[in-house]
Protein backbone atom coordinates (compact mmCIF):
# COMPACT_ATOMS: atom_id res chain seq x y z
CA UNK A 1 0.00 0.00 0.00
CA UNK A 2 1.36 3.42 -0.91
CA UNK A 3 1.52 5.89 1.93
CA UNK A 4 0.83 9.53 1.40
CA UNK A 5 3.23 12.09 2.81
CA UNK A 6 0.57 13.09 5.34
CA UNK A 7 0.29 9.54 6.67
CA UNK A 8 4.05 9.10 6.68
CA UNK A 9 4.40 12.29 8.73
CA UNK A 10 1.89 11.11 11.33
CA UNK A 11 3.58 7.72 11.48
CA UNK A 12 6.95 9.41 12.05
CA UNK A 13 5.36 11.63 14.72
CA UNK A 14 4.00 8.51 16.44
CA UNK A 15 7.41 6.80 16.35
CA UNK A 16 9.09 9.97 17.65
CA UNK A 17 6.71 10.22 20.60
CA UNK A 18 7.10 6.52 21.38
CA UNK A 19 10.89 6.61 21.21
CA UNK A 20 11.06 9.76 23.29
CA UNK A 21 8.59 8.62 25.95
CA UNK A 22 9.72 5.02 26.27
CA UNK A 23 13.47 5.39 25.98
CA UNK A 24 14.99 8.87 25.88
CA UNK A 25 12.82 10.53 28.54
CA UNK A 26 13.12 7.55 30.86
CA UNK A 27 16.93 7.45 30.71
CA UNK A 28 17.24 11.24 30.76
CA UNK A 29 14.95 11.52 33.80
CA UNK A 30 16.87 8.82 35.66
CA UNK A 31 20.26 10.45 35.00
CA UNK A 32 18.87 13.89 35.85
CA UNK A 33 17.30 12.68 39.11
CA UNK A 34 20.49 10.91 40.20
CA UNK A 35 22.67 13.92 39.37
CA UNK A 36 20.44 16.53 40.97
CA UNK A 37 19.77 14.58 44.15
CA UNK A 38 23.44 13.81 44.67
CA UNK A 39 24.99 17.18 43.91
CA UNK A 40 22.25 19.34 45.44
CA UNK A 41 21.23 17.25 48.43
CA UNK A 42 23.72 14.60 49.42
CA UNK A 43 26.89 16.68 49.10
CA UNK A 44 25.39 19.36 51.36
CA UNK A 45 24.48 17.01 54.24
CA UNK A 46 27.43 15.38 56.03
CA UNK A 47 25.45 12.39 57.34
CA UNK A 48 24.27 11.56 53.79
CA UNK A 49 27.73 12.23 52.38
CA UNK A 50 29.08 9.65 54.83
CA UNK A 51 26.67 7.03 53.43
CA UNK A 52 27.36 8.01 49.80
CA UNK A 53 31.00 9.24 49.70
CA UNK A 54 31.14 9.47 45.87
CA UNK A 55 28.68 9.81 43.02
CA UNK A 56 29.65 6.29 41.87
CA UNK A 57 28.77 4.81 45.26
CA UNK A 58 25.45 6.66 45.15
CA UNK A 59 24.58 5.29 41.71
CA UNK A 60 25.44 1.70 42.64
CA UNK A 61 23.48 1.82 45.91
CA UNK A 62 20.47 3.49 44.30
CA UNK A 63 20.44 1.01 41.42
CA UNK A 64 20.78 -1.99 43.73
CA UNK A 65 17.99 -0.79 46.00
CA UNK A 66 15.91 1.28 43.57
CA UNK A 67 15.47 -1.20 40.72
CA UNK A 68 13.92 -3.94 42.90
CA UNK A 69 11.77 -1.32 44.62
CA UNK A 70 10.54 0.03 41.28
CA UNK A 71 9.84 -3.50 40.05
CA UNK A 72 7.75 -4.01 43.18
CA UNK A 73 5.86 -0.77 42.53
CA UNK A 74 5.23 -1.88 38.94
CA UNK A 75 3.91 -5.20 40.20
CA UNK A 76 1.61 -3.43 42.64
CA UNK A 77 0.37 -1.15 39.86
CA UNK A 78 -0.60 -4.07 37.62
CA UNK A 79 -1.72 -6.62 40.19
CA UNK A 80 -2.84 -4.95 43.40
CA UNK A 81 -3.97 -1.39 42.72
CA UNK A 82 -7.25 -0.73 40.88
CA UNK A 83 -5.58 1.97 38.74
CA UNK A 84 -4.41 -0.44 36.03
CA UNK A 85 -7.77 -2.19 35.85
CA UNK A 86 -9.46 1.16 35.31
CA UNK A 87 -6.85 2.15 32.71
CA UNK A 88 -7.35 -1.13 30.83
CA UNK A 89 -11.12 -0.70 30.94
CA UNK A 90 -10.83 2.83 29.53
CA UNK A 91 -8.58 1.68 26.69
CA UNK A 92 -10.85 -1.29 25.98
CA UNK A 93 -14.00 0.81 25.73
CA UNK A 94 -12.32 3.33 23.42
CA UNK A 95 -10.91 0.60 21.12
CA UNK A 96 -13.01 0.48 17.94
CA UNK A 97 -12.56 -3.27 17.41
CA UNK A 98 -13.87 -4.24 20.84
CA UNK A 99 -17.38 -4.63 19.50
CA UNK A 100 -16.70 -5.70 15.91
CA UNK A 101 -14.45 -8.13 14.08
CA UNK A 102 -10.96 -7.10 13.17
CA UNK A 103 -10.22 -6.96 9.45
CA UNK A 104 -8.28 -9.85 7.98
CA UNK A 105 -8.35 -13.43 9.20
CA UNK A 106 -11.02 -12.92 11.87
CA UNK A 107 -13.47 -11.35 9.42
CA UNK A 108 -12.70 -13.53 6.39
CA UNK A 109 -11.74 -16.92 7.83
CA UNK A 110 -12.09 -17.48 11.58
CA UNK A 111 -15.63 -16.27 12.23
CA UNK A 112 -17.05 -17.42 8.90
CA UNK A 113 -15.74 -20.87 9.87
CA UNK A 114 -17.46 -20.63 13.25
CA UNK A 115 -20.70 -19.62 11.56
CA UNK A 116 -20.40 -22.45 9.03
CA UNK A 117 -19.72 -24.99 11.76
CA UNK A 118 -22.80 -23.93 13.72
CA UNK A 119 -24.91 -24.12 10.55
CA UNK A 120 -23.50 -27.59 9.85
CA UNK A 121 -24.27 -28.76 13.39
CA UNK A 122 -27.84 -27.51 13.14
CA UNK A 123 -28.36 -29.15 9.75
CA UNK A 124 -26.85 -32.42 10.94
CA UNK A 125 -29.00 -32.41 14.08
CA UNK A 126 -32.08 -32.03 11.84
CA UNK A 127 -30.84 -34.65 9.35
CA UNK A 128 -30.90 -32.06 6.55
CA UNK A 129 -28.70 -32.03 3.45
CA UNK A 130 -26.40 -29.16 2.48
CA UNK A 131 -27.36 -26.99 -0.47
CA UNK A 132 -24.91 -26.23 -3.28
CA UNK A 133 -24.59 -22.61 -2.09
CA UNK A 134 -23.78 -23.74 1.45
CA UNK A 135 -21.16 -26.11 0.13
CA UNK A 136 -19.63 -23.33 -1.98
CA UNK A 137 -19.58 -21.04 1.08
CA UNK A 138 -17.74 -23.72 3.06
CA UNK A 139 -15.32 -24.23 0.17
CA UNK A 140 -14.59 -20.49 0.08
CA UNK A 141 -13.94 -20.40 3.83
CA UNK A 142 -11.68 -23.43 3.45
CA UNK A 143 -9.72 -21.68 0.66
CA UNK A 144 -9.26 -18.61 2.88
CA UNK A 145 -7.97 -20.74 5.74
CA UNK A 146 -5.58 -22.61 3.42
CA UNK A 147 -4.33 -19.27 2.09
CA UNK A 148 -3.64 -18.09 5.66
CA UNK A 149 -1.85 -21.33 6.51
CA UNK A 150 0.44 -20.84 3.50
CA UNK A 151 1.33 -17.35 4.79
CA UNK A 152 -1.00 -15.37 2.54
CA UNK A 153 -3.54 -12.79 3.55
CA UNK A 154 -7.29 -12.57 3.17
CA UNK A 155 -9.46 -9.54 2.70
CA UNK A 156 -7.92 -6.16 2.21
CA UNK A 157 -6.39 -4.10 5.01
CA UNK A 158 -8.16 -0.92 6.06
CA UNK A 159 -6.87 2.16 4.29
CA UNK A 160 -5.19 3.39 7.48
CA UNK A 161 -3.17 0.23 8.03
CA UNK A 162 -0.26 -0.35 5.68
CA UNK A 163 0.55 -3.76 4.27
CA UNK A 164 4.01 -3.73 5.83
CA UNK A 165 2.72 -4.02 9.41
Amino acid sequence: MVQTKKKLGFRAWFYLRTGYAQYFAFIFAAVNTLTVTYFLAIENYPFLHAIFPTFGHYIVIIILSGVPLLIWFGYLHYRRVPAFAQEAETVQTSQPYTYKLTPGHALHAQYPLYLSLTKMMLKMSRDEKFTKSEISELTEVQKNIEKLIRGGSVGSPPKSISADL
